[in-house]
């Protein structure tokens, strides 16, 4: 879409050796994402290294070389290339392939039926009666785009979804304030479903998900985070009706699951997220496949000398790209034999049991195959080549730095302070995200309000203690 910005702040989403700039926003537009690519990849000059416009028609091993053979495309001319390689990495994540539905009747509807994928904007949909399925974040972000020029927009889900903002406490952005060492450990102490009860309260503050129709049966973690900012509010004022999973349409009619229906309806948008095909690699990879990964951390077959993996095939609640660029580290150092991975019986026994936890968590919802805990998940690759910070030798060497990394936001930039790949900057990065961070919203001069004076200080806290001797005073008398 042209008007899609990040669901995720700019410094958890960087990359861990290039902070992005300090005019970008807190969350910037694709189009500055798409900038922060292009200057990332002219910083390390990757673009010599890239076949632009080609498509990848075959990857087959090569059984005696223990080599790969990759058939291409070039897509304007047609004329086609093979290469042989010592490794493969796959890096075409799961967002390409559309998993579009057959609802029952859609070939006697007379309006428009499309998938989010293909929504750029509203222009066109004026004026026109909606029906968006799928309560993701693209169907959401849809929804609420064209809730401002359509006659009436209902966004249809079987579930619900519980919603968080972008922003947090005192304007802040939410990943920055909740995506901490501090917090995660804590959590880590504490039963699920005393977490689960928490974080219901504090979502129903904003939201009460009941009266909007969005409380789901399986918990606010049970079918992935939905943020979205303004969705409350165009529910609020009716432009969006939420509805209940689609039954059937019928010309110009949709029917939903609780017997209701809306009537000339012009317009069905699918989104109903996507489906993972790798037709060029056909059975390349042992143990990948639509509904099950069974790829040791998600990125390796179950091998003890791995030449090929795959990256970004898994969605967090929290940012892609260090993910991927975390798998990217890790899977050099086992191709260049700088880590060696566990034995195949103990990757086995690891599969199975991320498997087990994952469908506990996240029940029947399709994409736990691919879900994974963001920090744990990032420490656990860091852990295995040597680059997980660790927290007790900082507080010896640099409390600051140290106070910044637990307390503070979990940006990327704390897998380079230390171990393979280290990088100079990492401390200033992270001592000055914050920085960075506010800095694109200072656009006008602010007068510094005074500060207090130390006797003002003093006096109040005289009045505080008093007050609570006083209490104290009167509670033992009243007791005795």
């Amino acid at each position: 879409m042209k008007s899609t910005i990040t669901n995720t702040s700019k410094e958890v989403t960087a990359y861990s050796d290039f902070p992005p700039p300090t005019e970008f926003p807190m969350y910037p537009h694709n189009s500055q994402m798409l900038k922060y690519f292009r200057m990332y990849a002219d910083k390390f000059g990757l673009l010599p290294y890239i076949n632009f416009n080609y498509e990848v028609i075959s990857v087959k091993s090569e059984e005696e070389e223990k080599r790969w053979v990759v058939v291409s495309k070039e897509t304007k001319s047609g004329k086609m290339a093979t290469e042989t390689f010592d490794y493969v990495m796959v890096c075409c994540g799961h967002y390409r392939d559309k998993f579009v539905p057959y609802l029952p009747g859609q070939d006697d509807f007379r309006g428009k039926i499309l998938h989010s994928h293909d929504y750029r904007d509203f222009h066109g949909f004026e004026d026109k009666k909606i029906v968006v399925v799928g309560i993701g974040n693209s169907g959401a972000d849809a929804a609420v785009e064209l809730s401002h020029v359509a006659s009436q927009v209902y966004l249809s889900t079987r579930d619900g979804r519980y919603i968080f903002s972008r922003i947090s406490e005192g304007g802040m952005p939410m990943d920055m304030v909740h995506l901490t060492r501090f917090k995660r450990g804590a959590v880590s102490y504490l039963p699920r479903s005393i977490v689960e009860k928490i974080y219901l309260k504090k979502l129903n503050q904003t939201v009460n998900h009941k009266a909007y129709c969005l409380e789901t049966e399986s918990g606010p973690f049970a079918k992935g985070v939905l943020i979205n900012d303004e969705l409350p509010s165009r529910i609020a004022c009716g432009s969006i009706v939420i509805k209940a999973g689609v039954k059937k349409l019928d010309q110009t009619n949709v029917v939903f699951e609780d017997g209701t229906i809306e009537r000339d309806v012009d317009v069905i948008i699918l989104a109903t997220g996507y489906s993972f095909d790798y037709p060029f690699l056909k059975s390349s990879i042992p143990g990948l496949s639509t509904d099950r990964n069974k790829l040791y951390k998600f990125i390796f077959p179950l091998e003890p000398t791995p030449t090929i993996c795959v990256t970004g095939l898994l969605q967090a609640a929290g940012p892609q790209p260090p993910i991927a660029e975390m798998q990217a580290r890790l899977a050099m150092a086992v191709f260049k034999g700088e880590v060696t991975l566990p034995s195949v019986k103990a990757q086995e026994t690891e599969v199975a049991k991320t498997r087990r936890k994952t469908k506990e968590i996240y029940r029947d919802s399709k994409g736990h195959y691919f879900t994974v805990d963001y920090m744990v998940y990032m420490d656990e690759l860091a852990s295995l080549f040597g680059c997980k910070p660790s927290l007790v030798k900082l507080f010896c060497t640099d409390p600051k730095l140290a106070l910044s990394c637990l307390f503070g936001p979990c940006t990327p930039y704390q897998y380079r302070l230390h171990g393979p790949g280290s990088w100079a900057g990492a401390r200033e990065a992270i001592l000055h995200q914050w920085e960075r961070t506010l800095a694109p919203l200072q656009t006008r001069p602010m007068k510094e309000k005074p500060k207090g004076s130390p006797l003002a200080f003093l006096l109040k806290l005289t009045f505080v203690l008093i007050g609570v001797y006083s209490f104290y005073t009167n509670y033992l008398q009243k007791k005795l």
